[in-house]
C-alpha cells in the first residue's frame, strides 16, 4: 500500500530466473508449471533506477521462491519467498528498495507481489554478483552459499550464430504488461541452500526479459 511519504520512483534493467520447469517455462504464458509446482531463482539487476533522490544504479536484488498452481490463474497455493538486498547499498538505499520490492512503492511490484502473496521466510543484505552478456549469450547471479544460477542462451539445430529466442508480448510476464521481449535460456547450474529452499540442478528453463518500471503511478 502506498502512503503519502512515498516518493516517485524509477528502476530500469534486467530480470532473468532459473526455475525448475522444462523449457520453455509455461507459467511465462499464464499456464501452470511443467510439474505443477515451481521453484527458482529470481535476479533483478538495476541499471539506473532512483527512489525519489535516492540513486539506485548499478544496485542487485534477488529472490528464492517457490508455489503450488497457476498464480496468473488465481489458482495457487503454498507460495513463499526469501528476498536478498545487495549490500553495496547504503542505509538510504537498502530502505528505498525494500519499500519499491515489498510493494509498499506502488507500480508494477506491488501488484505482482499481491497477485503472489508469498508468505515471507527471510530478508537480509548479501554479496550479490550478477552479469548479463551484452549479446544476450549468458546471464549468471551467485549469493556466496546461498544460491547460484549460470544461464546459456537457447540454442538449437537451426539457430543460426548469433540468435537469441526471443518472444514477445508474454501473456504472463513476470516483469509486468509491455515489457520484453523475452530472451530463453537453458541453466547450466541452477542451485540454492537458504531459508528453507533447497535444489542443486541443470538443464531447466530460464528467461531474461529488460524492465522499466515507475511508480506509485505509471509514468
Amino acid at each position: 500500500m502506498t502512503t503519502s511519504t512515498t516518493q516517485k520512483w524509477h528502476l530500469k534493467g534486467a530480470w532473468f530466473d532459473a526455475c525448475k520447469c522444462a523449457v520453455p517455462c509455461p507459467c511465462s504464458f499464464a499456464q501452470p508449471p511443467t510439474y505443477g509446482d515451481c521453484d527458482g531463482i529470481l535476479l533483478w539487476q538495476i541499471r539506473e533506477g532512483n527512489y525519489g533522490d535516492i540513486r539506485l544504479d548499478g544496485l542487485n536484488v534477488a529472490m528464492l521462491g517457490s508455489f503450488t498452481g497457476n498464480p496468473w490463474a488465481g489458482e495457487h497455493k503454498d507460495a513463499y519467498a526469501a528476498f536478498f538486498i545487495d549490500d553495496r547499498a547504503d542505509d538510504t538505499q537498502r530502505t528505498a528498495l525494500q519499500a519499491i520490492f515489498a510493494g509498499e512503492a506502488g507500480g508494477w511490484p506491488a501488484q505482482f507481489g499481491a497477485m503472489l502473496s508469498p508468505e515471507m521466510r527471510g530478508l537480509e543484505t548479501a554479496s550479490i554478483e550478477a552479469s548479463v552478456d551484452d549479446d544476450l549469450g549468458t546471464w549468471r547471479m551467485r549469493i556466496p552459499g546461498k544460491a547460484e544460477a549460470v544461464v546459456e542462451a537457447l540454442t538449437g539445430p537451426t539457430t543460426q550464430e548469433g540468435e537469441r529466442v526471443q518472444v514477445h508480448h508474454l501473456p504472463g510476464s513476470e516483469t509486468g504488461p509491455g515489457q520484453g521481449p523475452a530472451t530463453w535460456g537453458k541453466a547450466s547450474t541452477d542451485r540454492a541452500d537458504a531459508y528453507g529452499f533447497q535444489w542443486d540442478r541443470s538443464g531447466r528453463s530460464s528467461k531474461l526479459i529488460p524492465f522499466d518500471w515507475y511508480g506509485p503511478d505509471a509514468a
